[in-house]
C-alpha cells in the first residue's frame, strides 16, 4: 500500500491517500489539545498509543458485529481504513454524570445514570459543534433519519462493548464520544477513532 498526498490534518492525525481511491492511511500524531484547541503540546508516544488502542477497539467491535472503517494497521503510527465520507454528527454517550453535562444541568459529578443517555453535536469548528437534536439534523440534512436510528442503534451497543472492555481492566466508562461515516454505497460504519482521547475514563476503585 503506497502513502500518496496528504488530504487532510486534524487535531491528532493525518489522512493519506492511497493507490486504492476506497482506501486511506490514518497516521495518529503525538499532539494534544484542550479547550477545543485553544491549548496545545505535544506528548511523546501518544499517537502510538492512540493508533494501537483505537485498532483493537475497532477489532472488538467488529467482532460484536458493529462495521468500522477498520483494515489493517501497518505500522506504529499508519493504519489503512475505508474510505468515507464523515456524516457531521458528533456522537456522545454517557454512563455517569460529569463534565458539560453536569455543569449544563446543575447536577453532582458521579451519578451513575439509570440509562445511558445520547447527544448529538453539529461538527462545526466555525459554530463551536453546537448541541442539536434529530429533528435538528433531518432539518440541516445532516442524516437521514434511517441512518439517524441506524447510528443510535450501533452507539449504544459500541456503549455496551466498551463497557465490558473497560470493567475487565478496572477502569469504568464515564462517557466518550464517536464518529461515523458513510461507504461509498451508502452504508453507515464507526469512523475515526476510539481512544484515551476521546473517552472518559475513571478508576472504579477510586471514582477518580
Amino acid at each position: 500500500m503506497v502513502k500518496g498526498e496528504q488530504l487532510y490534518e486534524g487535531k491528532a492525525k493525518k489522512v493519506f491517500a492511497t493507490d486504492d481511491p476506497e482506501l486511506l492511511i490514518v497516521s495518529y500524531k503525538d499532539d494534544a489539545t484542550a479547550f477545543n484547541g485553544l491549548k496545545r503540546g505535544t506528548i511523546a508516544g501518544k499517537g502510538v498509543i492512540n493508533n494501537k488502542m483505537s485498532n483493537a477497539l475497532m477489532k472488538l467491535l467488529e467482532k460484536s458485529g458493529i462495521p468500522t472503517h477498520y483494515v489493517e494497521e501497518i505500522n506504529d503510527r499508519d493504519t489503512i481504513v475505508k474510505k468515507v465520507q464523515i456524516v457531521p454528527l458528533e456522537v456522545i454517550i454517557r454512563n455517569i454524570t460529569a463534565g458539560s453535562f453536569a455543569k449544563r444541568y446543575g447536577v453532582a459529578e458521579g451519578i451513575p445514570m439509570k440509562s445511558p443517555t445520547i447527544e448529538f453535536s453539529y461538527k462545526n469548528d466555525e459554530l463551536g459543534d453546537p448541541l442539536i437534536n434529530e429533528y435538528h439534523a433531518l432539518a440541516l440534512e445532516l442524516a437521514t433519519k434511517e441512518e439517524i436510528e441506524t447510528i443510535k442503534d450501533y452507539s449504544f451497543k459500541v456503549n455496551e462493548e466498551l463497557k465490558k472492555f473497560w470493567a475487565s481492566c478496572g477502569v469504568t466508562l464515564v462517557d466518550f464520544k464517536l464518529e461515523f461515516g458513510r461507504l461509498s454505497d451508502g452504508t453507515i460504519v464507526l469512523a475515526d477513532e476510539i481512544s484515551p482521547d476521546t473517552c472518559r475514563l475513571w478508576d472504579s476503585e477510586t471514582g477518580m
